[in-house]
Order: structure tokens, then sequence, then C-alpha cells
């Protein structure tokens, strides 16, 4: 070896759990540049039981993480990297999906029901009819947020209502509650051998249970939803010990780090100044605003959310967040549903081919529509559809919807903050895609600018574990990170071509409204 790859790999490493919709990943960082020495990644089963449900096996979740940080470790072992280097383990994932399980046997009650499932439109709707003005901003004064599907509380009320497992622990005292995040970290610190039952202010911001000025679970909230306050985890800051690695090549490293996946890119993109935003793009895509410590209430369809508490003395900071429900779920639909891409990364050279959607409109309503609308009975159409269009025609207006989706989210944050934003920062697994990322530069008509690493979600929760106290091997500025560097996208089309297709796909989306009846 080298005397520069023996000093690299005698640098300090941080490792971070990123848990998302569709996989699971280890990433491994050098807690001095930010450079990522190993990764390994697992694919994770979805399960459809019925039209609008959407689950995951709790337990599939828990092993593919073992598994990815098992064979990430035999990865550095292989290329002469020493795994007691590494010193903390953050944890990002997938944010509203509930999980519910026996403190006692350490068992799911029941699969989690992942954030974008829409079998609580009922419950939702029960919940609304109930607040004095029938108003689905009723709680927005305490949460940021609607009561809608998209949140954990009214997943949890559902498992509380029908899954009988959960009703039995509940009455017994056994049940507990968490999102992915908290689930991992109670099995990873020992589970019913004393495992940690914890969750960061991230995380709780999204469950429609949390006061997002006071800090804690809020008792009114709680008796709204008939959640009782016992099996809630504890809420910590974003940045600080909260257990230790239980078992594996990594027995005994501090867990350090916990947010929810669109904050940790925030603090990836290192969007630490009011005003600074991110984009990014995955399963579902997610805009945040840095808005500093004073939370912004929304006139404009976004939500309020916690975006980081940097340690336990730290203040919080917020975001402004536009949550698009639907973003490579649709060219996943377009490989698994009509089968007209063979994997995901055909889809670029399908709609290069196409050059253009020509006159195709596709909106990807299949959960509803989130930002800026909330509208649930929304759902998904294709239009514009002539005797000439083909498959790649469609390959092209599916990446046009992710673009169009954002630009409805960037309105609504120019409006709300009321400085336009000049750049776009983005990340995710899409931004791969140079022709996704030249449309959205010209349909924004500002420059979109990526980070050459676009692994910022895991980089942010491994940022928070490195940084917190009793670890303190990573400063979080933005000047220790020399490995991060970016690519801009200029728009190339004059702003009235952007503004006809803009405005078409408008009229599209009000073709997709009011589709579903209220019928259940």
């Amino acid at each position: 070896m080298t005397t520069q790859s023996s000093s690299f790999t005698a640098d300090p490493l941080v490792g971070a759990i990123d848990q998302g919709t569709s996989s699971t990943r280890f990433l491994v960082f050098n807690a001095r540049t930010a450079e990522l020495v190993g990764q390994h990644q697992v694919e994770i089963t979805q399960s459809f039981p019925k039209e609008g449900w959407v689950e995951e096996d709790p337990k599939e979740i828990l092993q593919s993480v073992y598994d990815c940080m098992e064979k990430t470790c035999e990865k550095l072992t292989q290329l002469n990297i020493d795994v007691s280097n590494i010193k903390a383990i953050g944890v990002t994932n997938q944010r509203e999906t509930t999980v519910v399980w026996d403190k006692e046997t350490g068992e799911p009650l029941y699969n989690a029901i992942v954030w974008l499932d829409l079998r609580t439109q009922s419950t939702v709707e029960k919940l609304i009819e109930k607040t004095p003005d029938k108003n689905k901003n009723h709680l927005k004064d305490k949460t940021g947020l609607p009561i809608s599907t998209y949140f954990s509380a009214v997943k949890l009320r559902w498992l509380i209502d029908n899954a009988v497992e959960v009703t039995d622990a509940l009455h017994t005292g056994r049940a507990l509650f968490g999102t992915v995040d908290t689930w991992l970290i109670w099995c990873l610190t020992g589970g019913t051998n004393g495992g940690v039952h914890c969750t960061d202010v991230t995380n709780a911001s999204r469950t429609m249970l949390f006061n997002i000025h006071t800090m804690e679970w809020d008792t009114e909230l709680c008796k709204y939803f008939d959640i009782p306050h016992d099996i809630l985890p504890e809420v910590r800051s974003s940045s600080e010990i909260y257990g230790y690695m239980n078992c594996g090549s990594l027995a005994g490293v501090p867990i350090s780090g916990c947010l929810g996946d669109q904050s940790a890119a925030l603090v990836g993109q290192m969007c630490f100044n009011g005003g600074q935003t991110k984009n990014t793009y995955g399963t579902g895509c997610f805009m945040l605003q840095n808005t500093g410590v004073k939370p912004v209430m929304s006139d404009h369809g976004l939500l309020t959310t916690i975006a980081y508490k940097l340690g336990k003395d730290k203040p919080a900071y917020y975001a402004l967040e536009g949550s698009v429900a639907i973003a490579g779920a649709a060219v996943r639909w377009l490989k698994d549903n009509l089968g007209i891409i063979n994997s995901s990364s055909d889809i670029e050279k399908m709609a290069t081919a196409a050059g253009t959607s020509y006159g195709c409109y596709f909106v990807p309503a299949f959960s509803g529509l989130y930002a800026p609308y909330w509208e649930p009975s929304a759902r998904g159409i294709i239009c514009g559809l002539t005797q000439f269009t083909n498959k790649n025609h469609l390959a092209f207006a599916a990446l046009e919807a992710v673009c169009f989706q954002t630009r409805e989210v960037l309105d609504a944050m120019n409006q709300d903050s009321g400085v336009p934003l000049t750049q776009l920062q983005v990340d995710g697994g899409m931004t791969a895609n140079k022709l996704l990322m030249q449309l959205q530069a010209d349909i924004l008509c500002i420059p979109v600018v990526r980070p050459t690493m676009f692994e910022t979600t895991a980089l942010g929760a491994a940022m928070c574990a490195g940084a917190a106290e009793g670890v303190c091997v990573w400063t979080l500025h933005p000047d220790g990170l020399t490995s991060v560097t970016a690519q801009k996208y200029q728009p190339q089309i004059n702003q009235e071509e952007s503004e006809f297709r803009y405005t078409r796909w408008k009229k599209a989306v009000k073709k997709a409204m009011n589709w579903e009846t209220h019928e259940v």
C-alpha cells in the first residue's frame, strides 16, 4: 500500500444506514473528506394487498440493514480498510412509514404501512368530520401539517381500529410504535434486551402527534387521534448518542445520528442558512427550504416541518416542504406494470430518442396529489395521445411529470418566502439522469445544481453521527467537504416555450382532480 492510502485508511470513518422506500443501503464515509469509501445496497419488497395499500415487512427491512452492514464491512476489509475506524453510525429513513411491534417478543404486529398508502382515506374523512369547521388544516398550527393519509398518526389509528394483534398488544401494554428509524434503533441496540425506544425531532414532526413549537408529544393531539402516549418513543435531537450497536461486525459502535431522509438530504447539501433549498428525487420528490429557527406557516399548500436539531442543547431549525408522492415510482410503474422499459436506466435512452412528449402529458396521481393540492381524490391520467404517440413519448412525459410537479412546489415556495429561488440544489437517485436534470432546468427557468457525489441523504446522517457529542470526528462546516463538487445545468429553452408546456400540464392536472368518489 502507498503512504497516501495508509494515511487515508487511518482517518476516522462514519457509517450511515439509509433505509428508503425501495431499498436499504449502508454507506461508509471518510470523516475528514466526506469521501464515500464503501457501500452495499439491497432492494426491499413492496406488497400491495389491495388497491391503494402499500406494505413492507419490518423484519425484511431489519435483515436488509444487517446484510448491508456486513457486506460493506467485508468490502472494506478487502480494500485493507480497518472497520474498527468506523467511529459512529447514523440512521436515515423513509419517514411516515409506520411500524407497531411487541416489546416482549420483538415481533412486528403487522406489516409496516408505507407513507404513500391510501387505506386511511376513510379514517381521514372521519377525523376531518369531527373538526369544528370540517377543515383538513385544523391541526396545522401545532403540527405544520394537513390531516392526510400521508402521516403516521392516521396509519396508527387505522392499525388500532383494524389489526387485532395491535389492539390486543395495546390492551396488555406490550405495543410499541415507531417510524422506521425507531424500529431499527430499538432492534440494533438490543431489542427485547434493552433496546432504546427513541426517535428524533425530524421524524417525530411527521407523525401529527408532535407539537413543533414545544418539541414534545402533544397531549391534545394524542387525545384527538385517541392514541396512548406510552407507546410513543422518546424524542431526541438529530445528533447525539442514542445507544450502541448490539451485535455484528460493528458491535459497540455508537448510533449517534438520526434524521428523516429529507432532512438528512438538507444537511448533506449543507443548507444550513435560511432560504437555502434542496430537492430530492427518489420514489417521491421532496423540496425543503431552510427557514431558520422560526417556523413559517405556508399559505400555498406546503408543509411546515423540522429540518434538524444538531445536538441536545442546540436550537431546532425549521423547513418549508413541498412533497410530491410519485416521481421515481412513475418510472417503476412503467417498468413493473406496463413493461415498456426493462430497467429504470432505460428511460433516459427512450426519452432522449423521442426528444419530446409530442403533446402527451402524464399526471402520476397514483396516491392522489400531495403538495400543493393535498387532493386524495385525484388519480393518474395520460392525455394528449394521438396515433403517433409511442412508448418513447410516454417515457419523456414521465420525466416531464417529475419536473412539472417540482415546478408547482417551487412556485408555492417562492410565494410563501417572497424571495424567488435563483437556483435549485438537487440530489437523489434520479439525478443520475442527465436528461431529467436538463428538463428540470428548462421547466424551472433557473439553473439546477447537482453534487457529483449525490448520496447526500446518507452523507447528512453520517455528518450528524460523526459530529455528535462524545464522537466528535466530523466538523459540520462546508469547507471540510473537499470531495463534494457540483455540476450545473443551465436552462436551454426560452421562457415562452417553458410556460406553454407548464400551462398544458396544469390543464392535465385539472382533468385528474376529483376522479375518485369518497365512498369507501
